[in-house]
């Protein structure tokens, strides 16, 4: 009888749907059917992932908005139970990961976030709206006076973020190629684990340093910031680095994927596009940027979480030690919350989305992130009315090795 338990339950782990799950042809931004499915079936269902483990992937917006919230789901991956890593790698060295902002819960998640959270606030990001207009300009005037066609990603979409980036950490943009280079591999699913082991060693040695000369000659920036409260006791070196290396990673990626991606999809939506283009009026913009942030949403690994007890909900018990993929694709994608969610409408009322995660670990560059994306949105289309893809969505080289999904190139003619 054991036996025949034992091999029923093998088949049942068998016949789960592995995650992550492969995007439909011909529409790049479209949900996975599999997940579509899944979430139609039950939006919460178990999966497989990498290492044959089996966690709960919740899929549904308003169960996602439940459990990110629900003191009994965990984002310490040193918690007991099965967490649901992305990768080997990241697995491998979970146990040496020092206690950051991603993977501690309250009271210690309260204390590190309000470390680093002054800088992010609402108030001081958007005092940067002018520094930040005027790169958005000069990277435009010299897309215009170079070659035509031009790649928007590395004329426009990569450039923005990072010098934004660099200028609040105080980190010195010259070496942005080193950190988006070693940043992207530390993130890539597919990469062997000795070689993101080398790229996050690299990312870490090379903010140490950074802090170190912050420690005595401290500028007007996070990285000092941090270096203060460093000097003063209140952080350890080693939590001010790692949150350093976190926030540079985060603060390009995404943001630099959303300015390529956002942009494919408004050219690919002429009549989208023109609202966007025509409008004086700013909440337009601002609109549009949460209805392609809902649209796109470019995290493709989900968050990861493991619940520390029993939970009962959405007719399922999700046990002690269970993990979880909370799927924000899926989430921003559910016609419950978004009617007709696989149509882009720059005019829905798209800020309940999840694309951000939700909860205590909300993003905190999410402010940022808007900012970035509105001056881009505002001004790009406007400037360069006649804007159009140089050759078309097939031939374009999607990438879905990191954490984030996006373009290699994205050439553009005017």
């Amino acid at each position: 009888m054991a036996e025949t338990l034992a091999g029923a339950a093998s088949d049942a782990a068998e016949a789960m749907p592995e995650f992550p799950m492969p995007r439909a042809e011909g529409c790049p931004f479209a949900l996975p059917p599999a997940v579509e499915e899944l979430r139609e079936q039950n939006p919460i269902s178990k999966v497989r992932i990498w290492d044959g483990s089996t966690p709960w992937m919740i899929t549904g917006h308003a169960l996602q908005r439940a459990l990110l919230t629900d003191p009994r789901v965990s984002a310490n991956d040193k918690s007991p139970g099965n967490f649901p890593f992305v990768t080997a790698y990241r697995q491998q060295i979970a146990e040496y990961t020092p206690e950051l902002i991603v993977n501690t819960d309250a009271p210690e998640h309260t204390r590190l976030r309000r470390m680093v959270n002054g800088p992010f606030l609402v108030k001081r990001i958007e005092a940067m709206r002018a520094p930040i207009q005027k790169i958005v300009d000069g990277l435009i005037d010299d897309m215009l006076a170079g070659p035509n066609p031009a790649d928007l990603l590395t004329a426009l979409a990569l450039p923005v973020p990072s010098l934004v980036i660099s200028e609040l950490l105080g980190v010195p943009y010259a070496d942005h190629e080193f950190f988006q280079e070693n940043s992207s591999l530390a993130l890539d699913r597919a990469a062997a684990p000795e070689d993101s082991r080398a790229a996050s060693t690299a990312l870490s040695t090379y903010l140490d340093d950074l802090l170190g000369k912050k420690l005595t000659d401290p500028g007007d920036d996070v990285l000092s910031e941090m270096a203060g409260r460093v000097t003063a006791g209140e952080m350890s070196r080693s939590e001010a680095v790692h949150m350093g290396v976190a926030m540079l990673i985060a603060g390009h990626e995404t943001t630099a994927t959303m300015i390529s991606l956002g942009t494919l999809v408004l050219l690919e939506n002429p009549e989208q596009l023109a609202l966007v283009r025509d409008s004086e009026d700013p909440k337009v913009v601002a609109g549009a940027v949460e209805e392609l942030l809902r649209y796109l949403s470019i995290v493709q690994v989900g968050l990861r979480r493991v619940a520390t007890e029993d939970i009962e909900i959405g007719g399922q018990v999700i046990r002690a030690g269970d993990g979880l993929i909370v799927d924000l694709h899926a989430a921003n994608w559910d016609p419950e919350a978004f009617p007709g969610p696989d149509q882009v409408d720059v005019t829905r009322p798209a800020r309940k989305h999840n694309a951000f995660g939700y909860g205590p670990h909300q993003c905190l560059g999410q402010s940022l992130a808007r900012l970035e994306l509105q001056i881009v949105y505002s001004t790009l289309y406007r400037r360069v009315p006649t804007l159009r893809l140089a050759t078309s969505v097939e031939e374009l080289e999607f990438d879905h090795s990191g954490t984030t999904y996006g373009v290699a190139s994205l050439p553009v003619t005017w």
